[in-house]
């Protein structure tokens, strides 16, 4: 099944395994441009509890590529700043993942 795209102004959020059984949703789409570190706040209040349950143990993925939230947290007030999420951009939600 291939994502929707997201409508103008926007980026898609994709839910992977307890990310998306928790949002009830596999895509999201939000208003665009927004700075990643913001991501986290911007989805635990769209979703309460959502970053304590699975977001501060999660990877994140922009455009397929593995981005650490805590040092682009830590890049918010440095003159490189934060990445900004732009229109059409892709990130992904990725809990880990337990084996039995």
């Amino acid at each position: 099944m291939s994502t929707p795209k997201a409508p103008a102004g926007h980026f898609t959020i994709l839910y992977f395994a307890a990310a998306s059984s928790y949002t009830r949703k596999d895509h999201d789409f939000l208003p665009a441009p927004l700075a990643f570190h913001m991501l986290f706040d911007v989805l635990d209040q769209k979703y309460p509890g959502l970053r304590e349950k699975v977001l501060d143990s999660s990877a994140v993925t922009v455009n397929l590529e593995y981005v650490d939230m805590e040092e682009e947290v830590a890049k918010k007030d440095r003159a490189d700043g934060s990445l900004a999420l732009k229109e059409g951009d892709e990130v992904g939600i990725i809990p880990p993942v337990s084996s039995g």
